[in-house]
């Protein structure tokens, strides 16, 4: 089983808020900011995925996994780029469609979307360390996602919304009409949400891997260790709050 110490689960939010604050544009980094402010607490500890053999299933598995489409994204985009790809959108529009591609899975304004799973059996015998919260109206992971952004007063270019919801590619039933149209007209006019599917399928796959192998994950995605009183004592107010997790 891989795990994230308290001071890696701090130091990786504090490298996405960093990202916020070096990718984003002026006309719409006060909103974001505002809306991750609000969702501290629940992003910082939101798991990626339910299940043990799916990928980074434990507390600031979602934000880690954020961290790791980011990047893949940005070196993906040089590979195709490299090799004659047409690249017509900014890395601004790559980086946000990246962060927010699983925006749905911190649930709604006021609901988790996973709960710990509470039955023995299912951890046991389906491997489900969480389970998905009745509480939530059912959307789709990109609706819910996107939905968040408006809510927030967030704009969203349209390859940034194409971006986020056909990051899942095939996987989803939904996407074939913009994957797979036999009109030359209706196909995607950017390679953006090609790359954003390939880096979540990398992130993903070498996530589950370091999670068989029981991967501790020794040093935080580049990050820096903390060093003034504050950042001290929000480490030690977040291993309070991780340690109650794996009490339980």
């Amino acid at each position: 089983m891989k795990k994230l110490s308290a001071e890696q689960i701090q130091q990786n939010w504090n490298t996405l808020i960093d990202i916020i604050n070096t990718h984003i544009g002026d006309d719409r980094r006060d909103n974001l900011l505002k809306f991750y402010n609000d969702f501290q607490d629940r992003m910082m500890f939101a798991p990626a995925s339910a299940k043990g053999h799916y990928h980074n299933a434990m507390p600031g598995g979602y934000v880690e996994h954020i961290l790791h489409i980011i990047s893949h994204s940005l070196e993906l985009k040089q590979l195709w780029e490299k090799n004659g790809a047409e690249i017509n959108f900014t890395d601004e529009e790559l980086v946000f469609a990246a962060m927010h591609h699983d925006l749905g899975k911190v649930g709604d304004l006021e609901n988790d979307y996973y709960i710990p799973q509470t039955s023995d059996w299912h951890r046991k015998n389906r491997d489900e360390i969480y389970t998905h919260n009745p509480a939530l109206q059912y959307m789709k992971v990109p609706d819910r996602g996107l939905w968040l952004l408006q809510h927030y007063g967030v704009k969203v270019t349209d390859k940034e919304y194409l971006g986020i919801k056909l990051t899942d590619g095939l996987y989803d039933e939904a996407n074939k009409s913009y994957l797979m149209s036999y009109n030359p007209d209706f196909g995607l006019r950017t390679n953006m949400a090609y790359i954003l599917h390939q880096a979540d399928m990398m992130a993903t796959h070498i996530e589950s891997d370091q999670w068989k192998r029981g991967t501790e994950v020794e040093e935080p995605i580049n990050t820096k260790v903390p060093k003034t009183k504050d950042e001290q004592k929000q480490v030690d107010n977040l291993k309070s709050k991780f340690d109650e997790l794996f009490a339980n």
